[in-house]
């Protein structure tokens, strides 16, 4: 199942993104991690197309192939992720969608579907899953999070950057060997001097200082109407037991949409590469249908 790659000026800034299965297919939003690209999602998006969804996996804005924002202090939060996601669908001539985020790519999602940022989101999205994601997230998360992802770290080799996401990208769970490369050569870019570093731009972290409180989302789960189901890392530092007890009382949850999947093997988050991550995806989305 081989993808396509695309490219398209939303909101004034070049989005890349690729795109799996059939263009008939019931679609599928998949969105990445804070640090990370589309690419990510590789092993989702060629099971799912396999079995007739078209994927679509975007490069947020400051990430991977897609460009850098030049007002960084305006652009990386999520109400400007969700008006990219909302123009992307316009693009594409998207109705109707389910979606799947991991991390961040969970939190565009919940403020998609809210409607809160974008309106015209709330009704597209058929059906959510949050990968190790919630309205709420771990204040010591945050903080480890910031310490490494404004200051990307820089080596001589790919083979040195590969071991150091081996190290930080541990609590993903089992990767092969050839998906610990590709995740390497998807997410990397070669400095000025010659070095070798993560595909992002460092300004991106301006999220968690310019917008103190952006992923402080709980007026946006109490909003979402759509069914969701929450895949959480049984390791996560990130979302906490306590916030999904809270989950369950609110929004989606009270409402008895919402279903909670411990992932064990794995913290924050959950790789989406193996039958155990997949196919409960593939049957939730089946449930829901557009």
């Amino acid at each position: 199942m081989n993808p396509t790659s695309h490219y398209a000026q939303l909101l004034g800034r070049e989005i890349h993104w690729m795109d799996w299965g059939p263009k008939e297919g019931a679609a599928v939003i998949a969105w990445h991690g804070l640090a990370r690209t589309g690419r990510d999602m590789d092993e989702l998006a060629a099971h799912l197309a396999g079995q007739g969804f078209r994927v679509i996996c975007p490069d947020t804005l400051g990430r991977g192939l897609s460009q850098w924002s030049p007002l960084p202090d305006e652009e990386y939060q999520l109400s400007f992720y969700a008006r990219l996601a909302e123009a992307l669908c316009d693009h594409l001539q998207l109705a109707r969608v389910h979606w799947i985020g991991t991390s961040m790519g969970g939190a565009i999602g919940t403020v998609c579907a809210s409607g809160l940022f974008a309106p015209r989101m709330k009704q597209r999205i058929a059906s959510l899953v949050l990968n190790d994601n919630a309205p709420e997230l771990a204040s010591a998360a945050i903080e480890r999070i910031k310490s490494y992802a404004g200051n990307p770290p820089a080596f001589d080799t790919v083979a040195e950057l590969e071991a150091f996401f081996r190290t930080v990208y541990k609590p993903y769970g089992w990767l092969s060997d050839a998906q610990w490369r590709r995740l390497t050569e998807t997410s990397t870019r070669r400095l000025p001097d010659g070095r070798v570093t993560p595909h992002y731009d460092p300004k991106m972290v301006r999220q968690f200082t310019a917008h103190d409180d952006d992923y402080g989302i709980w007026p946006h789960w109490d909003a979402i109407e759509a069914p969701v189901l929450c895949l959480r890392g049984v390791d996560s530092d990130l979302v906490l037991p306590e916030t999904v007890v809270q989950m369950r009382g609110r929004g989606p949850g009270a409402a008895g949409r919402l279903q909670v999947i411990e992932v064990p093997d794995c913290g924050h988050a959950p790789a989406l590469n193996v039958p155990a991550h997949l196919d409960p995806i593939e049957a939730f989305f089946r449930a829901a249908q557009l």
